[in-house]
C-alpha cells in the first residue's frame, strides 16, 4: 500500500514536471519558427528565470505554489496555492518575478558584450523590457502586487500607462489584460482607509512601504535605463550590419 502511495506521488510530480517542461519545450518551438531557435531558447529561459523568482519568494513565506506553466505568446505563471494572508507578502512574492529575472537579464547582457553577439544582446533586452512591463502598477502585474503594500489607489496610475501602451502598440493582449485589471481598478476606485480590509490585509508599518516603495522604484529606473540604452546598441549594430 505504501510503495502505491509513493507510486502516485511520484506520478504526480512527475506530472507537474512534464507540464513545466512540455510547456516550455512547446514555446521555443513556436517562438522558434518567428524569431529563430537561439532566441527562442534564450527568451524562454528567461521566462522560467522570472518565474522561479515567484516561486522561491513564495517558497519563503511558506506559501505552496505549483510549477511554472507557459502559453505561447502569452507568457507564464505559477499557480499560488496558498494565497498570501497580507499585503507585505503579497509584495513579496510579486517582487521576487522582476528581481530574479533582471539579474537573469543582466546576465544575459554581459555574456553577450563579452561575446559580441548580437542575438544574445536581444535576449538580453527583451529580459529587461519584460520585466519593465511587468512593473506597471496595476494588478494583475507584479507591479499591481508590489503597490499594493503602498495602497491599492496607486493602481489607478497604472491605468494611463495601459492606455498609453495600447495607443502605441495596439494589442489583443493588452485588451485582455485591461479585462482582468478592471475589477482591480474598481477596487481603486471603492478603497477606503478605514474599511476592515485596510485594518487588516493592508494594515503595513511606514517602515516597510518605505522599503517596497524604494525597491520598486529603484528597479524601475534601472530598467528604464537598461531597456533604453540596449535599445540603442541592438540598432547600432543593425546599422552596421546593414551598411557592412
Amino acid at each position: 500500500m505504501i510503495k502505491l502511495l509513493l507510486l502516485l506521488l511520484s506520478g504526480v510530480k512527475l506530472g507537474k514536471l512534464l507540464t513545466t517542461g512540455g510547456t516550455m519545450l512547446l514555446s521555443v518551438v513556436l517562438y522558434a519558427f518567428v524569431y529563430g531557435w537561439r532566441y527562442a531558447v534564450g527568451f524562454v529561459a528567461l521566462l522560467f528565470v522570472h518565474e522561479m523568482g515567484h516561486y522561491i519568494a513564495a517558497r519563503q513565506r511558506g506559501l505552496k505554489v505549483g510549477a511554472p506553466t507557459f502559453i505561447p505568446f502569452v507568457g507564464a505563471w505559477v499557480e499560488l496555492k496558498d494565497m498570501p494572508h497580507d499585503a507585505e507578502t503579497e509584495a513579496y512574492v510579486g517582487l521576487g518575478g522582476p528581481l530574479l529575472g533582471t539579474m537573469g537579464a543582466i546576465g544575459c547582457y554581459f555574456l553577450a558584450r563579452n561575446e559580441g553577439s548580437n542575438w544574445l544582446l536581444a535576449v538580453a533586452y527583451s529580459g529587461f523590457f519584460l520585466n519593465l512591463f511587468n512593473l506597471i502598477p496595476l494588478s494583475p502585474f507584479d507591479g499591481g502586487r508590489i503597490t499594493a503594500v503602498l495602497s491599492p489607489r496607486i493602481w489607478l496610475l497604472g491605468v494611463p500607462v495601459l492606455g498609453a501602451l495600447f495607443y502605441y502598440r495596439p494589442s489583443p493582449m493588452l485588451i485582455l489584460i485591461a479585462v482582468l485589471a478592471a475589477p482591480q481598478v474598481w477596487k481603486a476606485i471603492t478603497y477606503r482607509k478605514d474599511s476592515p480590509e485596510a485594518a487588516t490585509y493592508y494594515n503595513v508599518s511606514a517602515k516597510v512601504k518605505w522599503e517596497y516603495g524604494i525597491y520598486y522604484v529603484a528597479l524601475l529606473g534601472f530598467l528604464a535605463v537598461m531597456v533604453n540604452d540596449v535599445h540603442e546598441m541592438l540598432k547600432g549594430a543593425a546599422a552596421v550590419t546593414g551598411g557592412a
